[in-house]
């Protein structure tokens, strides 16, 4: 059995972080080179997407070849271009018969106001991430998306605490493997669901100075099994996936988070029953949660 228990446990996915840490912000992509079907659910009410739209089950492309996750609000969805230039360099795409044509969905955070607003990750970030993106555990805290993230916000910026990429994986019992890489920049505090202890508090006292500014959270999720499934079941994985973040987040999926979460079905292994996996996909990404905000400081 792998000691991976990241997202890169999942056969057919490597991942990469491009920090820019002078500038809190940056990014993390997850290739799939071989291609994996894919679906998305977005239940925050302030997102920031490219190429959701031809995930819809009803649609023509079935695979993507990535996914990217970033910071710097709308100015980070430009770090996807990077990832489509090295995938095209790479001969990797969906075949059109002119050429391959990458297929890379992104999402996006805000994280203006926890370094510098004037820098983004951008074309040659997305390219860096993926350079350095490989099969080995996803390296956790604050890195690539999660550089900038902070969390508890709900009672005002000046409780903010540090937020994060934090990745889980798990085997189904019979077989097959259900993974989450998560970048946590929520508007609530973290709660762990085992326990219902506060892990991450936003404090007592309301600071009506700094409201919850619409725009300014979003916690983006990946999720990826290497088991077969359709466009349709990843998007039921996803559907139930959400569950993970309402179960650590508090409150989540608010108007002013941007929440989503992508499914990726690897199809390295035989056929998946949806059920069982978005069950555990809720777990995995909960955990992946707590593993966030416990890998960065407290204050």
């Amino acid at each position: 059995m792998s000691s991976n228990d990241t997202l890169t446990r999942v056969q057919g996915i490597l991942v990469g972080h491009d920090t820019l840490q002078q500038a809190r912000t940056g990014c993390t992509v997850v290739l799939a080179p071989a291609g994996a079907v894919a679906a998305v659910d977005v239940r925050g009410a302030a997102p920031g997407t490219r190429e959701t739209d031809l995930l819809r089950p009803e649609n023509l492309v079935s695979e993507v070849h990535a996914v990217l996750l970033a910071g710097g609000s709308a100015f980070g969805l430009a770090a996807a271009t990077g990832v489509v230039d090295w995938l095209y360099e790479h001969h990797i795409g969906f075949e059109t018969g002119f050429g391959r044509v990458p297929i890379v969905p992104a999402a996006v955070l805000f994280d203006l106001n926890n370094g510098r607003a004037d820098v983004w990750p951008d074309q040659a970030s997305g390219y860096r991430a993926c350079q350095s993106a490989g099969p080995e555990p996803v390296v956790q805290g604050r890195v690539g998306a999660g550089t900038g993230a902070t969390v508890a916000k709900v009672r005002g910026w000046h409780n903010a605490r540090p937020g994060g990429v934090g990745s889980f994986a798990a085997d189904l019992p019979g077989g097959g493997t259900v993974a989450a890489l998560v970048a946590v920049n929520a508007l609530g505090e973290i709660v762990d669901p085992a326990t219902g202890r506060i892990v991450v508090s936003a404090g007592n006292a309301p600071d009506e100075s700094a409201p919850p500014w619409p725009g300014q959270n979003t916690t983006l999720g990946v999720v990826a099994t290497d088991l077969k499934l359709t466009k349709a079941q990843c998007l039921r994985v996803a559907q139930m996936a959400h569950d993970g973040l309402a179960r650590t987040i508090r409150p989540s999926h608010t108007l002013y988070d941007g929440d989503t979460i992508f499914v990726l079905a690897t199809g390295a292994g035989p056929p998946g029953e949806p059920n069982s996996i978005g069950i555990l996909a809720a777990e995995v990404v909960a955990q992946a949660i707590l593993r966030a905000c416990r890998q960065t400081p407290s204050a």
